[in-house]
């Protein structure tokens, strides 16, 4: 678990460099891998420290070269390989900056999960920075299909980032399995120790083309979903540099022990995690990946990655979720603001900081206004829009001044644009931003009026705070 103290709105790194050694999975090349803390906003970048010019390698989907044995970055000359399981790591402990120093060509595959890398990260520890963590929350649905793999992959509208895997291999020992991971506080504990699995006829396939020359059956849960001849196990042996290999009833080489009845399903979570790390955005959205694999997952984040950057403008736009209890509720705005009906325009608050507010207003056809502005084309007058903007401001302002009961005038209003009409049955995502502190009484906000995802409102406002000395009626 993380700390009860850990802020997820702001971005974190290490508190010092931590060094971990092991042997590449497909290479067999030991290595010395050493995660560095970075300034924010770094990401998480390679650095292959055994090559000429010590060449950096973003985590990035758009460098993706291979995909077939796990994910393998490439800048020119220079590659690293099965990236996934410390990305993983790294994500699942609340890591968003880091530069990962390693002498070889692959990450090393240690117990084929990520605990190795976890431990290490907790043996360090993570550290705040001063600067904010940007989510891109999701705010439609976004799907990939791979026709040829049968693999769905979904990111739905939702408040943290959450993920669920199926897995169906047609196998009689694995099944079908599902695995989920509500919050990505759970990492170390439900996902983090699964180790990464393959069947033993693609074992064998690997030992015959000569891969896999780092694996040891300490580092993989090998399937058995065939009978197995003695010629067959003498050779594996021989290749895991056993004296003698077994398979019992339980479908598994050398009757291994899982770790949790689903691991398989929670190993490929796992690689979900990693992968996705590539899209270089924390997203905030629930993933449903059916049949997922590394090939799969690079394109799935490669489409999330292109979304993003089509509608990076809209990454402020606040998600309104009407099951979710309010800041403030109609009674709570009312102790705080003198308007009423019919002046009042804010119907809830759901979201509050010291720099920031969001409310909410439904627009309904029986608001009082309709009757006489463009009847039988009902339109909300944008200078009401711009009312339900300021008392919103207001509920910011006042509730970052000392105690007692203030009124706010208008001073000037400027950059108003109205871009979108605001009719019945709309709902309105009425978002203030402090544009610099408050100095005597004075607030200096930028506001913008959102229906859905578009903008429809928006206009720099400016107004001056008064202690009142009556209570509000």
């Amino acid at each position: 678990m993380m700390d009860v103290n850990f802020n997820p709105d702001k971005q974190h790194t290490l508190a010092a460099p931590v060094s971990i050694s092991g042997t590449g999975l497909h290479t067999g090349i030991n290595v010395d891998m050493c995660l560095k803390p970075a300034n924010p906003g770094f990401g998480f970048q390679f650095q292959r420290i055994d090559l000429a010019g010590m060449p950096i390698i973003k985590a990035d989907c758009d460098l993706v070269t291979d995909t077939s044995r796990g994910t393998t970055l490439e800048v020119g000359d220079a590659k690293i390989s099965t990236v996934e399981h410390i990305l993983a790591a790294l994500v699942g402990m609340g890591v968003d900056n880091c530069l990962i120093e390693i002498n070889g060509p692959e990450i090393p595959i240690m117990d084929g999960s990520s605990i190795p890398f976890v431990e290490i990260i907790d043996e360090t520890g993570v550290v705040e920075q001063e600067a904010a963590k940007i989510w891109y929350s999701i705010d439609t649905n976004i799907t990939y299909y791979d026709e040829h793999k049968r693999v769905d992959m979904t990111v739905l509208p939702a408040t943290e980032y959450k993920i669920t895997t199926l897995i169906d291999f047609n196998s009689p020992v694995l099944g079908t399995q599902h695995a989920g991971l509500k919050t990505i506080k759970d990492f170390k504990v439900e996902i983090a120790p699964c180790r990464t699995f393959c069947f033993l006829h693609e074992l064998e396939a690997l030992l015959d083309n000569n891969l896999i020359k780092g694996g040891d059956i300490n580092n993989a849960i090998v399937v058995v979903d065939k009978a197995v001849t003695a010629e067959e196990m003498t050779r594996l042996a021989k290749a895991f540099g056993r004296e003698k290999i077994e398979v019992k009833s339980e479908g598994y080489l050398n009757n291994l022990e899982l770790r949790f009845p689903n691991e398989p399903a929670r190993h490929k979570l796992l690689d979900v995690i990693g992968d996705l790390a590539l899209i270089g955005y924390p997203v905030k959205g629930h993933i449903i990946a059916n049949r997922p694999g590394h090939s799969t997952n690079v394109a799935f984040a490669k489409t999330i990655k292109q979304y993003i950057k089509k509608n990076k403008h809209t990454k402020d736009i606040p998600i309104y979720y009407p099951n979710q209890p309010p800041v403030y509720n109609l009674q709570q705005i009312e102790k705080t603001l003198p308007h009423r009906f019919p002046f009042l325009f804010v119907d809830k608050i759901i979201e509050l900081s010291d720099k920031h507010i969001v409310g909410i207003k439904n627009v309904t056809f029986n608001e009082f206004f309709f009757q006489g502005h463009f009847p039988g084309n009902p339109v909300m007058p944008g200078v009401l829009q711009i009312e339900a903007l300021a008392q919103t401001g207001g509920l910011l302002c006042i509730n970052a001044m000392p105690e007692g009961q203030y009124d706010t005038y208008f001073l000037k209003i400027d950059n108003c644009k109205f871009k979108q009409k605001v009719i019945p049955g709309d709902t309105m995502i009425l978002k203030m931003e402090l544009i610099e502190p408050i100095r005597r009484g004075i607030c200096v906000m930028r506001g913008s009026v959102f229906v859905g995802n578009k903008l429809c409102t928006e206009g720099d406002l400016t107004a001056q705070l008064v202690r009142r000395n009556t209570p509000n009626p």
